[in-house]
């Protein structure tokens, strides 16, 4: 535990600058001996400062302001010492006089939680999801450097309207290695990516408020079709010259009879080829999406 401090707060005229009978107004913060100065921008008439009370003296109504001012200055000041006790910091005057002026406040980007997102959080993806995050905070940066005109953007400045923003501009985006502008549900996936990203910025107190707390994602749902048995044994019969366009057709058929998935299916080897109780052969592997095992007989 931090040892306890002296802690001070004195409020005074500075005389050698007096300038029509009125001299300039400062805190002054002690702690452990140790001085440090705050101008309070207010100018004050001399002859009614009271140096004994620390106040101006009288009744008039700018009297009444100028004290209830140094009242509030006071119970900042001594909130602000007692926020750095409660949170075991170091103490000096220096450190109170940001924490007042608002100095010591970190102005978080998204660059910033971009940069934490993927140093904390790509371990716990699996390598393919991984890259969705890399392409969706490029599409980011894209839209801040074309609608906005900037390279990063405060995280406390994004609201519902940046979200709005972001979605149009990703229906509009038509990608390099694209032949058309995305479709609603991958841009619904790049918006969840940077949803994930904002919220773990406010799980971590770098925002006070959630700007998706009004947005609804919109997904279409999709029909995948399927082969019939008969355009299943067309594919299989299928005459190809080409030797690579024959491993692709043998690839999709291995897929169709076995369930296997294509990024699975290209993560096989021969260790996946195991010797059942049964005395038949087995492809035993897992998905990379889920984890879940996958056993599947060979006929």
């Amino acid at each position: 535990m931090r040892t306890s401090s002296t802690f001070s707060i004195l409020f005074w005229i500075y005389a050698k600058r007096i300038k029509n009978h009125h001299a300039p107004l400062y805190a002054r913060i002690t702690v452990d001996r140790k001085k440090l100065n705050i101008s309070l921008k207010r100018r004050i008439d001399i002859r009614l400062w009271n140096a004994q009370k620390q106040r101006v003296n009288g009744a008039a109504e700018k009297a009444r302001h100028i004290n209830q001012y140094l009242d509030e200055v006071y119970t900042k000041l001594f909130q602000c010492y007692q926020e750095l006790r409660a949170e075991d910091r170091r103490i000096t005057p220096q450190s109170i006089k940001s924490k007042f002026l608002g100095d010591d406040v970190v102005h978080y980007t998204l660059r910033d939680i971009i940069a934490y997102h993927n140093t904390k959080m790509f371990h716990k993806l699996h390598p393919a999801t991984a890259r969705h995050y890399l392409t969706s905070q490029k599409y980011i940066l894209l839209f801040l450097k074309r609608e906005y005109k900037m390279e990063d953007m405060e995280l406390a400045d994004l609201d519902y309207k940046f979200v709005l923003n972001f979605e149009n501009f990703l229906r509009k985006l038509k990608p390099r290695h694209y032949q058309k502008q995305i479709g609603n549900n991958t841009t619904m996936k790049h918006i969840q990516r940077l949803r994930r990203m904002v919220t773990l910025a406010y799980h971590i107190e770098w925002i006070n408020n959630d700007p998706f707390r009004k947005f609804r994602k919109k997904l279409t749902p999709t029909n995948r079709g399927f082969l019939t048995p008969e355009e299943l044994e067309r594919v299989e019969e299928l005459h190809i010259d080409s030797v690579r366009l024959r491993t692709v057709r043998d690839l999709f058929m291995f897929s169709c009879y076995t369930g296997i998935s294509f990024s699975d299916l290209m993560a096989l080897t021969q260790e996946n080829v195991v010797m059942g109780m049964d005395g038949a052969y087995w492809v035993i592997t897992q998905r990379q999406k889920t984890g879940n095992a996958v056993k599947v007989p060979l006929l």
